[in-house]
């Protein structure tokens, strides 16, 4: 069984510090000891119902904010850093990685940084070339890294932003209207923004002329594409000043990532006016989250519906907490986010196990698997196949897969676990992570071994694998 015991230490203090309270007098209001209070604080030990009722009663405090989304995933990211071989001389037990995540995740998020600039020079290194010590900033992530990370530990929810464009689209009235027609009509009302089609032969989705005051759209495009291009431009012309300043809080290290975020912002806004959160939220749970529904309901594509769902993270009122992530063909992971407990890998392809491969033999079908991951914790998954193209034959086409899933515990609220028998272990596929993390000594489908496991080979042996692990 999995441990539901809460260690909020860190979060306990930041509240007796913003009420100017000693360790006395906070735990007096609570009608706690001292010496208890003091515990909590250092994560020694674990914060009762009662502790979190006074909580709740005395210091007004939404009990939604104590979800441990964040602390998942950084306890994740600084247990995949911590199997690379470099660190074989210390090998930190589980506890100890929460203390320090929990009570510091200052340095957690530090020593990260560090590995990953570790890793980027270690694989510069190794395909040594002419260009070796002409690069500058070897050790620096990309931007795009960067900027994935930010959103990664924003939780992907971004409040003024959201609340913004909720609020540009209560006027708009998404959505009752559909946004195909009420997005250009308030570009044109508003800004004098005029959208057109595209020529044939363009090849982007959107081309936005400030001077003639005309934005192009790609006629090849659905109609959900078009909307979300259309809902961008509004966040740029509407909305620049919160993202600037959202940007330079950031502190990126170049003006590229800055830039990259910019768009990423201006994506987010585009999610948020076309799929409002509380019209957006009350129909997920109305529809049971079935990602057709949701994208007739919003005018918008599957993809998007998922990718919306993964952003309900606003105080108070969150969503269930889900996983999703769009993959390749290749197996590269080229979006992601979880504010389950399962947490993608930073480095690697994803488990070959996971039914989100299987999407590419089946398109247009929603895929489901029930799923296990080394832990023990369970998931219910879907997965489908999506293809982006069109303008002629000769015209390329993009594929690739998209996978949604949450914990078992809370599979009753998607209408993909109807029929399914969620009690029966024997029905939940044991997949992983990645590969090269993955503690599993059985499995069939292994690409590399994990990294902190002795391999014993065997000539006389072989099985699915040359080696087993010790």
């Amino acid at each position: 069984m999995r441990n539901t015991k809460l260690f909020i230490g860190r979060k306990i203090r930041e509240l007796r510090e913003t009420h100017r309270l000693t360790q006395s007098g906070f735990a007096d209001r609570l009608g706690i000891s001292t010496s208890y209070l003091n515990q909590i604080e250092n994560n020694q030990r674990s914060v009762s119902a009662a502790v979190l009722m006074a909580l709740a009663e005395t210091f007004r405090l939404d009990l939604a904010e104590l979800s441990t989304g964040e602390g998942d995933r950084l306890l994740s990211a600084l247990s995949e850093a911590l199997t690379d071989p470099v660190f074989d001389s210390y090998r930190p037990t589980l506890q100890e990685m929460k203390l320090v995540t929990q009570n510091a995740p200052g340095f957690a998020h530090a020593l990260i940084a560090a590995h990953q600039a570790y890793r980027r020079n270690s694989e510069q290194l190794a395909s040594v070339d002419d260009r070796i010590g002409h690069s500058a900033g070897l050790g620096e992530p990309s931007p795009y890294e960067e900027v994935r990370d930010f959103f990664h530990f924003v939780d992907n929810y971004i409040h003024d932003l959201d609340l913004a464009a909720e609020e540009l689209a209560s006027r708009l009235g998404i959505p009752e209207r559909d946004p195909s027609a009420a997005l250009p009509e308030h570009l044109l009302t508003k800004h004098r923004v005029r959208c057109v089609r595209s020529p044939a032969e363009d090849e982007f989705l959107r081309r936005y002329d400030a001077e003639a005051r005309t934005l192009h759209l790609n006629p090849f495009s659905p109609v959900s594409t078009r909307s979300f291009q259309a809902a961008f431009q509004i966040a740029m012309l509407e909305m620049d000043a919160t993202i600037s300043a959202i940007v330079r809080d950031a502190g990126f290290r170049t003006a590229e990532a800055s830039e990259i975020c910019r768009i990423g912002l201006g994506n987010y806004v585009a999610g948020a006016l076309m799929m409002p959160y509380e019209a957006f939220l009350t129909s997920a749970r109305e529809f049971r989250h079935d990602l057709e529904l949701l994208a007739t309901r919003f005018g918008a594509s599957i993809e998007q519906v998922s990718h919306r769902l993964s952003t309900l993270q606003r105080p108070s009122r969150k969503g269930v907490p889900i996983f999703f992530a769009r993959i390749d063909r290749a197996g590269n992971i080229t979006k992601r986010h979880s504010a389950a407990k399962l947490q993608f890998a930073r480095f690697g392809a994803a488990c070959p196990l996971w039914n989100v491969h299987q999407a590419f033999e089946t398109p247009g079908r929603i895929i489901r698997q029930l799923a296990e991951t080394p832990d023990g914790a369970r998931y219910l998954c879907m997965a489908t196949e999506i293809a982006k193209g069109g303008g002629g034959f000769r015209a390329p086409q993009r594929r690739y897969a998209i996978a949604v899933g949450c914990e078992v515990t809370h599979a009753g609220d998607f209408v993909y676990a109807d029929d399914l028998d969620l009690t029966n272990r024997a029905a939940f596929d044991p997949i992983g992570i990645s590969c090269r993390i993955c503690e599993r000594t059985n499995c069939a489908q292994r690409a590399v071994p994990p990294l902190k496991r002795r391999l014993v080979v065997d000539h006389d042996l072989r099985g699915a694998v040359p080696y087993r692990l010790d």
